[in-house]
């Protein structure tokens, strides 16, 4: 076996004739049995018809039978940890002749795990201050504001009005219909052409309003045209909010004072703040985990890391409503630019999955079966079903390795050396 670069090898191999002649006739058995020619019965051509008619079938047919067949033997008689699919080069079938080929192919890395526990990484206990929790149980409060039909007059800015529209000119297909929908005006995230045409009118009114939407408009549909909307305004509300009381408490949940819902709103701060602080520092434990340790990685692992994060950036284009489709996208170019990043991840997942079988980690199948019933509840579907859907697919697996490698980094994390970030430094000196 000769090795071409990093986890990338070469093995020559060769068939004997005797093989060759066996599979051949196996092949020939197979294409007699089905093949339909006209003046014999179905079944009954004769080989050295059927080895006339079908030959480029019978050879691709014995080449796809014994050369699987073969690098199996010797990938297990080496003890080979083949990766992907071999690249099969330099084929030499003649008749009355040994198959030789050569297998190109990638191999799983042979690497020493060098130290990842009490590695240093920036970490502190968030804190949470009095302003933090006030702003929380106050958007909390805006939640369980009402709104109040008051007595008609002309509407002012800061208003909340409720408004029907229908599109009218500079839309092409389907028009935007909308029986009620509720705006604040002058709100600074409502377009301002919508605040300014409705300030003045009175419930009943109807109007027409001209709308641009800006090039950059978060629907395409949208973006860059010029809107003409019938406008009729149904009604001027005045926003009630409720008192911060004991009775406000008791309506979120089960609480008894208003002291007692603060302090479980201090406490879902921290836990959202500690959350996301220790997933930073976990991330910065794995790119040390990687960045200390040298090895090359398999190109067939580095390629299915570039596939994730191109499928993973196609996603978050359309989650802001951008078709990929649309783009001018390089494809050549995003995969050069992400390669360094993909060989750094799977060298820190192929580390990740060593730690893991070093310290014996074991996932049980309750941790299964939790994820399995969260799958469901976020589809919306039966847990059986979802758990035949996985089954089929290989998605248990994926799972368990998942849950695995979670807590690989949380094993990283709790036996890392934490010290206090130092303080940020001001870029420019305060006012």
């Amino acid at each position: 076996m000769a090795l071409i670069e990093g986890c990338r090898h070469e093995l020559e191999v060769t068939v004997n004739v005797l093989e060759i002649a066996e599979a051949t006739e196996r092949v020939l058995g197979r294409i007699q049995a089905k093949a339909h020619l006209p003046g014999f019965r179905p079944g009954k051509a004769p080989l050295s018809v059927i080895r006339s008619r079908f030959q480029n079938e019978i050879q691709q047919d014995v080449l796809e039978e014994v050369i699987p067949k073969a690098l199996n033997t010797r990938f297990e008689a080496e003890r080979l940890q083949v990766v992907g699919q071999p690249n099969i080069v330099d084929l030499k079938f003649e008749p009355n002749q040994p198959l030789v080929f050569k297998a190109q192919f990638d191999v799983h890395p042979e690497f020493d795990l060098g130290e990842y526990k009490g590695l240093e990484v920036e970490y502190e206990d968030p804190e949470v201050a009095e302003k933090d929790v006030e702003d929380r149980v106050e958007q909390l409060r805006e939640s369980k504001a009402e709104y109040i039909n008051i007595d008609p007059r002309p509407a002012e800015s800061g208003d909340y009005v409720v408004v029907g529209l229908e599109s009218g000119d500079g839309l092409e297909g389907e028009p935007i219909k909308n029986p009620e929908m509720m705006l604040q005006l002058g709100d600074p995230d409502a377009l301002p052409a919508f605040s300014e045409g409705i300030v003045g009118m009175t419930p009943g009114d109807t109007k027409d309003i001209a709308v641009e939407y800006p090039e950059d408009y978060g629907q395409e549909r949208l973006s860059g045209k010029k809107v003409t909307f019938d406008v009729e305004l149904k009604f001027i509300r005045r926003k009630e909010l409720p008192m911060l009381d004991d009775e406000f408490a008791q309506s979120m949940g089960d609480f008894r004072t208003i002291d007692e819902f603060k302090e479980q709103v201090r406490t879902s701060i921290v836990a959202e703040r500690q959350y996301r602080a220790q997933e930073e520092a976990k991330s910065k434990l794995i790119e040390k985990l990687a960045d200390n340790h040298s090895f090359a990685v398999p190109e067939t692992y580095v390629e299915r890391q570039l596939q994730m994060q191109l499928e993973n950036y196609a996603r978050s284009l359309q989650m802001q409503g951008i078709d990929p489709r649309q783009l001018n996208f390089d494809m050549n170019k995003f995969r050069e630019s992400q390669k360094d990043r993909a060989t750094r991840d799977v060298r820190a997942t192929l580390l990740l999955d060593r730690i893991a079988e070093v310290e014996a980690v074991a996932v049980q199948q309750d941790e299964v079966d939790r994820e399995v019933q969260r799958l469901a509840r976020s589809q919306r579907e039966p847990v059986a079903a979802v758990r035949v859907k996985l089954e089929k697919d290989g998605g248990l697996d994926r799972i368990a390795n998942r849950i695995r490698t979670d807590k690989a980094i949380a094993l990283l994390f709790e036996q890392a050396r934490k010290v206090t970030p130092a303080p940020k430094t001001e870029t420019e000196p305060a006012e």
